[in-house]
């Protein structure tokens, strides 16, 4: 059992590590990109689409089951103590995918899957701690943090990359992904000086050191009530925790927020920003007709709009709500992917990196509001009693999409031009902007117990 320091822990610490997950989580989402084509050379992985696709998405198969596991495991040993187990599977996962044996294809994917497992425990612990750690008014903010983290951590990943590719081509791509086991060990360094959250230590009935918890995040003022609130929430929800099952979260009262919840977290992914992602070396290579292994800057390009992106929403998390910036983003997102299509259709001669120009404006509206925003909801919409269970299913659905859109792409792209796969990529987004329009509640500036209590709309 974890005991409270009387130490003053400072809120930036806490904050900080809380959302150092996301790091490792985007360090493995971009790792791949820029290792695979000399994983292809070496291995002479070429024309085999399903196998490359396989190896990509193999972390994002694990994630699947890393959510939901790590989500109802974490209701009953808290947030900390998961996440501290998921950056020790970190560090073996890495040390393992770059040791592997040559040739050794089913080996790699599955390391990559177990690598899953604590990647999906990451995006669904993460947001769940530092909304339970946020006030209200910064909830926004502090959770667009872990945003931050996973895409600074992917154009590490990037960087890295680009910097080794003048390595020996085997000796490259296991240097690329090995090297995620060290921000995994800072991790594991960081979390051990966390306190648990307060909402986590309430339901346990360790209400002093919930209150040692909130002394360290709130103004000597807001304790006392806030403590309260958390207090009558918790009450009220262990009347019924005990009845609570999978089958609770699509019943009653629930299933508005699940539904809104989880269909957000899914079509974040099957929208197919993780599509460029794995893959831009490969997308500028089948425009341009220049090797793979050339093509690493650009990568970079969209890991720094991915960080520009992910800083701009940390400004205007709390000036637009959640329901406008997903809407406006999913509009702009769709058109990115759906004119391209048009273009070339009517101009079969268009400069082919015309593609690349349009993926780098979806990328640019993606990165400050699905991309955050999604985490922001997964952390803040769902009620006391079942987050841990429905934060672990948004996550799930979120990485079955993001496992089908790796897995898939360089299968569609082996069959059709890569216009049409990203313009039906565009009718998903036009429909997610459909589901904001009619499922989804806004939730910004509403604590977590007004969001369950009052069915806010």
């Amino acid at each position: 059992m974890q005991e409270v320091s009387d130490k003053k822990i400072s809120s930036k610490f806490i904050y900080f590590f809380g959302s150092f997950g996301g790091i490792l989580f985007g360090y493995d989402i971009g790792v791949m990109t820029g290792a695979l084509p000399f994983l292809e050379k070496d291995w002479s992985l070429q024309g085999d689409a399903t196998i490359v696709g396989w190896i990509t998405s193999a972390v994002m198969f694990g994630a699947i089951f890393g959510g939901a596991i790590a989500g109802q495991i974490s209701d009953r040993l808290g947030r900390r103590k998961m996440i501290l187990i998921s950056a020790l599977i970190f560090v073996v996962g890495s040390v393992l995918s770059g040791i592997s044996p040559h040739d050794g294809q089913y080996y790699l994917i599955g390391v990559r899957i177990l690598l899953g497992l604590a990647v999906g425990a990451a995006s669904a612990l993460v947001p769940a701690y530092m909304s339970e750690m946020a006030p209200a008014s910064l909830r926004g903010n502090l959770s667009g943090i872990n945003q931050t983290m996973i895409v600074s951590g992917m154009l590490l990943s990037y960087v890295v990359d680009f910097l080794l590719r003048n390595f020996p081509t085997t000796l490259a791509w296991r240097l690329m992904l090995s090297l995620a086991a060290i921000p995994a060990l800072i991790l594991f360094l960081g979390v051990l000086k966390l306190p648990e959250s307060p909402r986590f230590l309430v339901r346990n009935k360790k209400i002093e050191e919930a209150k040692k918890v909130l002394s360290y995040i709130r103004s000597e003022d807001q304790i006392e009530a806030e403590l309260q609130q958390i207090q009558k929430t918790a009450q009220d929800e262990a009347k019924i925790t005990e009845k609570v099952s999978w089958g609770t979260l699509f019943s009653g009262k629930y299933r508005y927020l699940v539904v809104a919840g989880v269909g957000v977290a899914a079509f974040q992914q099957f929208q197919g920003a993780n599509a460029i992602f794995y893959y831009i070396p490969l997308i500028v290579e089948k425009a341009t007709g220049h090797a793979a292994s050339s093509n690493l800057m650009w990568p970079i390009i969209q890991g720094i709009i991915l960080v520009l992106g992910s800083l701009l929403f940390l400004v205007i998390a709390e000036k637009f709500n959640r329901r406008t910036l997903l809407m406006v983003g999913g509009s702009i997102m769709g058109l990115s992917f759906i004119l391209p299509a048009i273009i070339n259709s009517v101009m079969p001669n268009t400069n082919p990196m015309m593609i690349v120009f349009f993926l780098c404006i979806y990328v640019a509206f993606y990165s400050f509001t699905w991309a955050p925003l999604t985490w922001v909801l997964v952390g803040e919409i769902f009620p006391l009693a079942i987050r841990g269970r429905a934060s672990g299913t948004a996550s799930s659905f979120n990485w079955i999409g993001s496992f089908l859109v790796g897995l898939l792409f360089p299968i569609m792209t082996a069959s059709m031009s890569q216009e049409a796969v990203f313009a039906i990529f565009g009718i998903i987004c036009i429909l997610g902007v459909l589901f904001i329009r009619f499922c989804v509640p806004e939730t910004r500036g509403h604590t977590l117990e007004e969001i369950e209590s009052q069915g806010i709309k």
